[in-house]
């Protein structure tokens, strides 16, 4: 194995996931498959023509990097729409290559005018509206001089969207904060319409606006995590399963994520493991080290406390996770030998190791684990 590790990618459970997410958004919903942060790790390369495979033509990235990587692949055969960095001297990049892009600051607004009039074609813009989230957005004391600049530039303005984002959509606790956001956004809809600016979609809704609140998706849907599997919070995976009308989890783990032991040692009964004195053996143990660490993205948090698997069975991450190795205590596992699959992330047998869990052992988030994975973990494709 030249790598220290490797990915492997469920072109199954990614249909799974899509078709169930598009159910759930409804019909005459326009898809947008969000991509931005290498695919949620998953490997923006790796994964496109398996979305496109999927049915999915339209791709949310944050910046223009990310588009310029979708671009190269996908050329003029798919909708690409950028949610927020985009730096002066890359807007007419975006213009140039037909990528719609979020607008949400009269700065960024008058840049467009300046920089679109030098372009043969109009800029696709989707203005952002301050509906609640106090992020990025237009207020509205500022939308009569935005839409005065819009009529004002036909040539270089194309309204393609007015969009938000929910502040919290996961958790019933902003039910009714995430609700006055929603009507806000209606009322500021009208309004732009009243003034002779139709947009081509109106959007608000991410994997949990559109699992939470599915009455309110409007005409494009923005989904994230839960293409890749996951739920946006536990409390939203309860809401839908806790009546029984759903029998098992309905979103698959796309990506799995396996090694092999490196080194097996024999050591004694109290001796300190790895660095500094955090682990101390209580019997003669058997050690095997994995050549992943935290600069592979196995967090430095799971030290002492992490899990992975190795012939079928959970065994403990023990000691201090080093930069580049881990250590495991295989002293039950009769056996064990050099080269062994070890499973960081995935199932051996019928055991599993979820991204879930590494959330639960050191207080993060399933998004943290998968966007730390580096890109130079080779990523495979398997059916």
């Amino acid at each position: 194995m030249l790598h220290t590790s490797y990915i492997e990618l469920s072109k199954r459970a990614l249909n799974n996931n899509i078709q169930f997410m598009k159910n759930k958004a409804g019909r005459g919903v326009k898809y947008s498959m969000v991509i931005k942060a290498n695919a949620y790790g998953h490997g923006i390369e790796d994964l496109l023509p398996m979305i496109e495979d999927a049915g999915i033509d339209h791709f949310s990235v944050f910046s223009v990097t990310e588009a310029m990587r979708v671009h190269k692949i996908k050329k003029d055969v798919c909708d690409l729409m950028i949610m927020g960095f985009v730096d002066d001297d890359y807007i007419e990049w975006a213009i140039d290559n037909d990528a719609s892009f979020f607008v949400f600051s009269m700065d960024r607004l008058k840049a467009v005018k300046q920089i679109g009039k030098k372009t043969k074609k109009r800029a696709k813009v989707h203005i952002e509206l301050e509906t609640g989230m106090h992020r990025t957005g237009f207020c509205q004391d500022q939308l009569e001089e935005v839409v005065g600049i819009i009529k004002g530039n036909p040539d270089v303005f194309e309204m393609e969207g007015l969009c938000t984002h929910l502040a919290g959509a996961d958790s019933i606790t902003n039910y009714k904060r995430v609700m006055d956001q929603i009507v806000t956004f209606q009322d500021l809809c009208s309004w732009f319409n009243s003034e002779g600016l139709a947009s081509r979609y109106r959007h608000i809704a991410c994997s949990a606006g559109v699992l939470n609140f599915p009455d309110h998706v409007f005409d494009l849907v923005r989904v994230g995590i839960s293409n890749y599997g996951f739920w946006p919070s536990n409390e939203t995976k309860m809401m839908h399963m806790r009546n029984g009308d759903i029998p098992e989890d309905p979103l698959k783990r796309v990506l799995s994520w396996k090694s092999e032991i490196m080194s097996v040692n024999n050591v004694a009964e109290g001796k300190y493991v790895s660095y500094g004195t955090s682990y101390l053996t209580n019997r003669r143990s058997k050690i095997a080290t994995v050549p992943v660490g935290y600069g592979y993205g196995f967090n430095r948090t799971l030290s002492n406390n992490g899990h992975v698997l190795v012939h079928g069975k959970r065994v403990p991450v023990v000691g201090t996770v080093n930069m580049n190795m881990m250590v495991i205590d295989v002293t039950d596992l009769p056996g064990v030998k050099v080269n062994d699959e070890v499973v960081l992330i995935g199932e051996q047998g019928d055991v599993e190791i979820s991204v879930s869990s590494f959330g639960d052992m050191n207080n993060s988030m399933n998004y943290e684990l998968l966007t730390r994975l580096p890109d130079h973990i080779p990523r495979y494709v398997i059916a």
